[in-house]
């Protein structure tokens, strides 16, 4: 009705203190309404107007369960985004792309120490498919960001990159396909640094810190350049070779797009959906925990419905291309053999119901012991860890961020 839409014009006037033009408002309601109901319909409104408490004072938010997952990033905590354009950058693999950018956001503002250099750079690291925009999720930002907070942005200056073959870098759905450049985890590496030295202006980092495919390259950051940082946090990883069942499950998803009649070597016309199904049904599996699925879906119908919710916007997220890029990227991955390069204090972090890392295998126990100044924990499973997603699960792991922190102070 247009007299429900004017008077919610005059609720709203008033909820934000601002004058509200009456004279408009009996205009308005004389065009659409017949005279004689002007009058006691305006009255109605003026007293909303005049009465009514604000709808900022009247309402009293209810207690969150969860606030780490009921508050938004507060708006002062707004990224600012800028891209960084790398001119023929060179891969490892002998090709080149004229012009490779690297987009990125930074949070907080860099501080001086005595000598000049920025002292108080955050570097944090995204998964497979991910993008640094994940770092402002709830369950991460609101745990570590707010005032008072570990990675406190009033504080400390973050720096959350999209990798090559992400989010709204470089990657081969812009237009190359399967001819974009075979990158892998030492050229994403080799621009991060190049975006953090030369572009940034950071020459010592306070922190290398990464989740799955991040925590991985947090290896690599920490033999490849050993003295860039002051305390490193791989979560979600392990510092060896990819082979055994998390390199099959990742050669099942390349399989099943690369036979999908419609694949046409990435040239296609329609996307490869039959592929791309089977590459979500494992993402999804790869990335839960069984005690918190049982606990939210007890019955059969329960895990139909959420399968039918989940499946349609997890294949909407994939790019084909992009997905066999990011898979074949860690290829030669491979820290085992230089993990005695590693001078900065390091803490471990990995979940006891993590699929992609499970620790029957029991890789800490043999390699730690390499690592100068390296601690392993490990986070038992319960109904609310997250499987391989407990990453991103600040409150799981943030007590051993603080012990890091505190570890690696200097002057």
């Amino acid at each position: 009705m247009r007299f429900s839409r004017v008077l919610a014009r005059a609720l709203d006037a008033r909820s934000a203190r601002v004058p509200c033009d009456v004279s408009a408002i009996e205009k308005e309601l004389a065009l659409r309404i017949p005279t004689p109901r002007v009058t006691a319909l305006l009255c109605v409104a003026l007293l909303a107007v005049a009465g009514a408490p604000s709808r900022a004072a009247a309402a009293k938010p209810k207690p969150a369960p969860n606030p780490a997952a009921a508050r938004p990033v507060p708006a002062t905590n707004a990224p600012r985004e800028g891209d960084f354009v790398l001119k023929d950058f060179k891969f490892r693999s002998g090709e080149t792309l004229p012009e490779l950018k690297l987009h990125y956001l930074t949070l907080g503002a860099p501080r001086r120490d005595s000598t000049g250099n920025i002292a108080n750079a955050v570097l944090i690291l995204h998964g497979t498919g991910g993008t640094g925009r994940q770092f402002l999720s709830p369950q991460f930002a609101n745990v570590l960001y707010p005032a008072g907070g570990l990675l406190d942005t009033t504080r400390m200056y973050l720096i959350l990159p999209d990798g090559i073959g992400h989010g709204r870098s470089s990657k081969p759905s812009d237009g190359l396909k399967m001819k974009f450049p075979k990158y892998d985890y030492d050229d994403m590496v080799e621009a991060q640094y190049r975006l953090v030295t030369e572009y940034l202006g950071v020459k010592k980092l306070r922190l290398v810190m990464g989740t799955s495919m991040g925590g991985m390259q947090t290896w690599v950051w920490a033999e490849a350049h050993p003295e860039a940082m002051r305390a490193l946090m791989p979560l979600a990883c392990n510092p060896v070779e990819l082979a055994g069942r998390n390199r099959l499950w990742r050669a099942m998803i390349v399989d099943a797009i690369k036979s999908d009649p419609a694949w046409h070597d990435g040239d296609y016309v329609n996307p490869p959906s039959s592929g791309l199904r089977t590459a979500a049904d494992l993402l999804i599996i790869a990335g839960t925990a069984p005690a918190l699925m049982q606990r939210e879906m007890p019955k059969r119908d329960t895990v139909e419905r959420y399968l039918d919710r989940t499946l349609a916007s997890r294949m909407a997220q994939l790019d084909a291309n992009d997905l066999l890029y990011q898979i074949d990227a860690s290829r030669d991955y491979n820290p085992e053999p230089n993990l005695e390069k590693i001078t900065a204090p390091l803490v471990w972090v990995n979940s006891a119901d993590d699929f992609i890392n499970p620790p029957e295998l029991d890789f800490a126990a043999k390699l730690m012991p390499r690592v100068k100044h390296g601690r392993f924990v490990l986070i038992p499973a319960s109904d609310r860890t997250h499987g391989h997603g407990t990453h991103t699960w600040a409150e799981f792991w943030k007590d051993e961020l603080a012990a890091l922190l505190k570890d690696s102070e200097g002057p």
